[in-house]
């Protein structure tokens, strides 16, 4: 990618090898047209979208696992967006969204780098409805609480976009804000499964991480 430094990681999901293009480093940032700033992305936040970090593997080792046939999923805050390349790989209904304004590219050349179909992207800030983009019965997103704000922006896009019946999955390394969304969840009829979960082969890697499985007219988890 031009004015980027990157390279190729493989990551290894559910007995299958995922190659993907990340950023180099922490430091890569370019903004020359202030497309960025715009949309509220600091260069502190500029290239965390471009790394792949334990709660984007544990939500994609989960989506290798998941019931998803028939269902229509959106990932918010997708990143890399691997667990949209584990959906992709087998077949479920995804769309991929993000506000970083280079995440549909890198998502565009991993979907290639696997030999796998384009992958719907669209574009998302939380705080703007998109009237085109429909209703899903699962949304999912991995370690998107990191700021106190994002719970109630969270909160918002399950309400526009979630079906009446529909489950929420998020993987939480345990930021502090998932209480303020459970709450907000709640009020809008979900009910909660929280789980402690690690990676496969590799226990170390996510000390902290919760899966946080919500539910609305489904039923309660066990």
């Amino acid at each position: 990618m031009p004015g980027y430094s990157t390279r190729i990681v493989t990551v290894q999901v559910g007995g299958h090898a995922y190659r993907l293009r990340v950023l180099g480093d922490l430091q890569q940032y370019a903004d020359p047209d202030g497309h960025g700033a715009d949309l509220g992305i600091s260069s502190a936040q500029w290239s965390l979208f471009g790394q792949v970090w334990p709660s984007g593997r544990l939500l994609a080792q989960t989506m290798e696992r998941a019931d998803v046939a028939g269902k229509r999923i959106l990932e918010a805050g997708c990143g890399l967006a691997l667990s949209s390349l584990v959906l992709q790989r087998r077949g479920a209904i995804i769309v991929a969204s993000d506000v970083h304004p280079l995440a549909e590219g890198f998502l565009a050349y991993n979907a290639a780098l696997n030999a796998l179909d384009a992958v719907h992207y669209r574009q998302m800030r939380w705080d703007v409805e998109l009237t085109t983009l429909g209703r899903f019965d699962m949304i999912i997103a991995s370690d998107v609480l990191y700021e106190r704000a994002h719970a109630a922006l969270l909160a918002d896009v399950v309400e526009r976009y979630a079906q009446p019946i529909a489950e929420i999955v998020i993987s939480d390394p345990g930021r502090g804000n998932s209480a303020a969304l459970s709450r907000l969840l709640d009020a809008q009829g979900f009910s909660l499964h929280e789980s402690r979960a690690g990676i496969d082969n590799d226990a170390a890697a996510l000390p902290r991480g919760r899966l946080l499985h919500y539910r609305r007219g489904m039923g309660r988890l066990q």
